[in-house]
C-alpha cells in the first residue's frame, strides 16, 4: 500500500487531536493567542534543532533554498499558523466536533484551487472520494444532533476562513521545496506560522499575565502533536501525493477530533458519528488502493503513458511549468 497516504494520514490523526486540549487550556486560563503562540515557538526551537543536527550528521552540503522559496515557505506557514489560531479561537462559540466538521470542507476547497492554480482537473475517483467523504463526514460531525444553540455565526465565521488558509497551505506543502530535507522545511514553515501568530495577537501577547511554567507544558504537548509531527510528515508525504488527494486524507481529523472530544471533554457521540467514523476509514482504505491501482497501471504501460492525477507526482522531478504535468521516461 501507499506508504505516503499513511504517512498523510498519520499527520492528520496527529493534528486532529489539538481541538479538544486546546479546550482544555482554555479553561485553565490561558487564551487562544497565548497557546497558538508558545505551540508555534516551542515547535519551531524544536524543528530547527533537529534540521541542524541533521545537517551535521548527514556531513552532505546540499544545495541550499533559493530566497524566493524560502519566502514562499514562510508564507505558506504564515497560512498554517492563522488557520491554527482562527480554528482554535472557533472552539471557544462552537462546540469541537462542529469546528473539525466545518475544517474539513477544505476537502474540496484544495480540489477547486488545485484546477485553479494549477491546471488539474480532479479525476473522477476524486470527486467520488470527496463527494463520499463529506457525507461521511455530515454524519461523523454529529449534525443530526444539533441544536440551534450549538451554533454561533461568528464560530462558523472563523472556522470556514480557518478551512480556506489550510487549503492554501496544503497547496504550498504540496509544491514547494521537493528538493528540500522534510525537517528544513518543516521549519521554515513552522517558523513564518509563528511569525505570524505573533504579528497578529503581539499586544495581548506583550500584556499577558499568563506566561508561566503551565503554558510551557501546554506548548511543548501541543507542539509535538501540532507543530512538529504533521509538518513533518506533511512534507513528507504531500509532495509525492499532491493537494487534491493530501486534502482528502486530511478529513481523517475529524474522527480523531470527535474520540478525543469524548475522552477529553466528554461530549457525546452518536450512533450516527459512529457510522460516518467507519465510513471515513472505508474511504481512506478505498483511496489508497486506488492510488496504488494507478501506480501499478502505469508501470505496466511501460511508463510511456502518464495518468494525470496528482497521486502520480514523483517529489524528485523537476515540474518547471505549474500547469502541465511532467512525461515520464521509460
Amino acid at each position: 500500500m501507499n506508504r505516503y497516504v499513511w504517512i498523510v494520514a498519520l499527520g492528520a490523526l496527529s493534528y486532529g487531536m489539538l481541538s479538544s486540549f486546546a479546550k482544555v487550556a482554555y479553561g485553565q486560563g490561558y487564551s487562544a493567542a497565548e497557546v497558538t503562540f508558545i505551540q508555534g515557538v516551542v515547535g519551531t526551537i524544536i524543528l530547527w534543532i533537529a534540521s541542524f543536527v541533521q545537517r551535521l550528521r548527514s556531513g552532505k552540503k546540499d544545495d541550499l533554498p533559493t530566497a524566493a522559496v524560502r519566502c514562499k515557505l514562510l508564507l505558506a506557514g504564515a497560512c498554517m499558523g492563522i488557520a491554527t489560531y482562527l480554528y482554535y479561537l472557533s472552539v471557544q462559540y462552537i462546540t469541537a466536533s462542529l469546528a473539525i466538521v466545518l475544517l474539513m470542507q477544505m476537502a474540496w476547497m484544495s480540489m477547486f484551487a488545485e484546477w485553479m492554480v494549477l491546471g488539474r482537473p480532479p479525476h473522477l475517483k476524486q470527486l467520488g472520494a470527496a463527494a463520499f467523504i463529506l457525507f461521511a463526514t455530515f454524519l461523523a460531525g454529529g449534525f443530526t444532533g444539533f441544536t440551534t444553540k450549538d451554533f454561533s455565526l461568528l464560530g462558523i465565521t472563523l472556522a470556514l476562513s480557518s478551512a480556506v488558509l489550510y487549503c492554501f497551505y496544503i497547496l504550498f506543502t504540496s509544491e514547494l521545496g521537493k528538493g528540500m530535507h522534510f525537517l528544513e522545511k518543516g521549519a521554515l514553515m513552522t517558523t513564518g506560522s509563528t511569525l505570524a501568530i505573533f504579528l497578529i495577537n503581539c499586544n495581548s501577547l506583550y500584556y499577558s499575565t499568563h506566561i508561566d511554567g503551565g503554558l510551557f507544558q501546554w506548548g511543548l504537548f501541543l507542539a509535538i502533536f501540532g507543530t512538529v509531527i504533521p509538518p513533518i510528515c506533511f512534507s513528507v508525504g504531500m509532495p509525492k501525493l499532491g493537494p487534491g488527494l493530501s486534502a482528502i486524507l486530511l478529513t481523517l481529523e475529524l474522527p480523531t477530533a470527535i474520540l478525543c472530544a469524548f475522552f477529553v471533554l466528554n461530549e457525546q457521540i452518536l450512533f450516527t458519528q459512529l457510522i460516518g467514523i467507519a465510513l471515513l476509514f472505508i474511504a481512506l482504505i478505498y483511496i489508497n488502493l486506488s492510488s496504488d491501482s494507478t501506480h501499478k497501471n502505469r508501470l505496466d504501460s511501460g511508463g510511456s503513458h502518464r495518468i494525470p492525477s496528482v497521486t502520480s507526482i514523483s517529489s524528485n522531478e523537476d515540474i518547471r511549468k505549474p500547469n502541465c504535468l511532467p512525461v515520464e521516461q521509460s
